[in-house]
Order: C-alpha cells, then sequence, then structure tokens
C-alpha cells in the first residue's frame, strides 16, 4: 500500500484516506492559494527556513493573511515524525494553504501539510537527466511589474497552464518544458529552475522576470563558490543555454536534473556533473 500522511494545521494527524476538504474551498475550486513541495530525507524537512518565507511571500502577493510560521513548523515536525514512521524513504512534502472555504467569506484559511511517496520519476530525471522543449510561456518579462494580477514568483495553486505544457511536451516525446519570455528571455520550467552551467559559472534567471525564487539554486549557489564555481541572477536567451557546458532543472524534490537534450541540441556528460549533483545534495542538508 502507497504510504502517505496527513497532517491540519493545529498538529492532529489525520486518515490519508478520508476527504479533509470541504467541497466549497476556495483552493479546490478557483485555485486561490499557495503551496511549496519539499524535500524529506534523513528525517529532515529539507530547506524548510526558506520554504516557509516563500510560503509567506507567496500568500502576501494573494492578499492571504500571514501564514503562522510556528504552527506551520509544528504541523510539519509531527508530519515528518509521521512519515519517519513509515519506514518509507524519502519523501515529498507538500504544504497547502488556501483561503478557506467560498461559504464562509472572512473565515479561516485552510492548512495542510501532506507527505507522499518520491514518484519514479524523480529518481529517473536524478539518475538519467531529461530531454526538455521551449514553449512560450506568453509573457513579457515585465508582466509581473506591470500587472501584478498575474501573480508571476508566487506559487500559487493555480498550475493548470504548468500542467499542460507539460502534457503537450509529453506528448511530443519530451520529458520537461523551459519556459521563454515573449522576447525570448529563458523564464523557469512548469516545476522547477533553469540553471546554466559553462566553466565554472554559474547563471540562473533573475526573479525581476517573473520566475518564482528557487529554493533550491539559492542553497546551490550559497556553497558553489567553495567549489569554484561563480554564481549569478542574469537574463539568459535560448541561444546562452544552446552553447552552455550543462543546462539543469532545479527543484526541491528532484533536485538536481540534468538536461541532456534541447530542443535539437543534445549536451555530453562533463567532469563538472558530478560536483553538480554532490553540491545539490549537499546544500539543500544544510
Amino acid at each position: 500500500m502507497t504510504s502517505r500522511v496527513v497532517v491540519t494545521l493545529d498538529g492532529v494527524v489525520q486518515d490519508p484516506t478520508a476527504p479533509v476538504l470541504h467541497a466549497d474551498d476556495l483552493g479546490a475550486v478557483r485555485g486561490d492559494g499557495v503551496f511549496e513541495t519539499i524535500l524529506i530525507r534523513d528525517g529532515k524537512a529539507c530547506r524548510l527556513d526558506a520554504h516557509l518565507a516563500r510560503l509567506a511571500s507567496s500568500a502576501d502577493m494573494l492578499d492571504l493573511d500571514e501564514p503562522d510560521a510556528e504552527a506551520w513548523r509544528a504541523a510539519v515536525s509531527v508530519a515528518v515524525a509521521e512519515w519517519e514512521r513509515t519506514g518509507s524513504g524519502e519523501g515529498a512534502m507538500r504544504l497547502y494553504l488556501s483561503r478557506g472555504r467560498e461559504s464562509d467569506s472572512g473565515g479561516a484559511p485552510t492548512g495542510l501539510v501532506t507527505v507522499s511517496e518520491v514518484s519514479e520519476r524523480v529518481a529517473r530525471s536524478r539518475a538519467k537527466g531529461v530531454s526538455a522543449m521551449t514553449l512560450s510561456r506568453g509573457y513579457s518579462i515585465d508582466a509581473g511589474e506591470t500587472s501584478p494580477w498575474t501573480l508571476l514568483g508566487a506559487k500559487t495553486l493555480s498550475y493548470a497552464t504548468n500542467m499542460a505544457a507539460l502534457r503537450h511536451a509529453a506528448r511530443a516525446g519530451v520529458d520537461d518544458v523551459v519556459f521563454r519570455s515573449t522576447e525570448g528571455h529563458v523564464l523557469e520550467g512548469p516545476r522547477s529552475t533553469v540553471l546554466s552551467i559553462t566553466g565554472r559559472r554559474m547563471v540562473t534567471p533573475p526573479v525581476e522576470h517573473g520566475v518564482l525564487r528557487g529554493t533550491t539554486v539559492d542553497a546551490l549557489f550559497e556553497i558553489a563558490g567553495d567549489a569554484g564555481f561563480s554564481t549569478e541572477h542574469a537574463p539568459l536567451r535560448v541561444a546562452d543555454l544552446i552553447l552552455a557546458d550543462s543546462v539543469w532543472l532545479v527543484s526541491s524534490v528532484t533536485l538536481a536534473a540534468r538536461v541532456h537534450t534541447l530542443d535539437s541540441t543534445t549536451y555530453r556528460e562533463r567532469p563538472t556533473d558530478r560536483i553538480v549533483r554532490d553540491l545539490v545534495d549537499a546544500a539543500v542538508m544544510r
């Protein structure tokens, strides 16, 4: 039986086979809420502080009340302990925060912590890398600033567009997607941050371009200098990725997936590939 843990924000462990959301929860019916996904490894919720900070930032962009960080920490602690009790190894944790019930305007938000097994896709992506295709996101790089209601840079529950992009890629026989802006700037993946490496220079797109701040890339950049890499948040175009030594899709659970094929460009394995994977592994456990 597949292991699963569900904990409400009051710290109570719920029956994972029983419903926990009301039918009119605004997260379910309108995608009106935010979430975080966190890797559980060796009994630890990796980069919890960074994820709680990003949850608060996303909530602020949606005009949600500031999340109670201590309540979330307590619920996460309960969920991690319950997950460890199952003996299921690594886990994919999700923090779910919605505006609450549609029938209770101004009422309490809904907060849940869930944990499930890390998918086979994640293990495969870590070990073998991924193919990816570039797709237009349909936004300018300044859309987040000029049109803040687009909520670019917030990790919202409204993920239908991202999932549609991944299905489009799958129909083309491709594993993943790299979004580009209408000007041709590299943005992000539907579930990842884009990282370009040339020589010992690591570059990721700036958050000012309307991309989600990557907690895992931030962690990597904190220690990459000690391994001889320079790091930079700077504009990238697809041509920059084509000319790079390697391209990576970095995320909280998959961690580091090397792109072996981007559109018609293939990348050979590099001696630094193992170093990058090891750095990411070390970074998220700090």
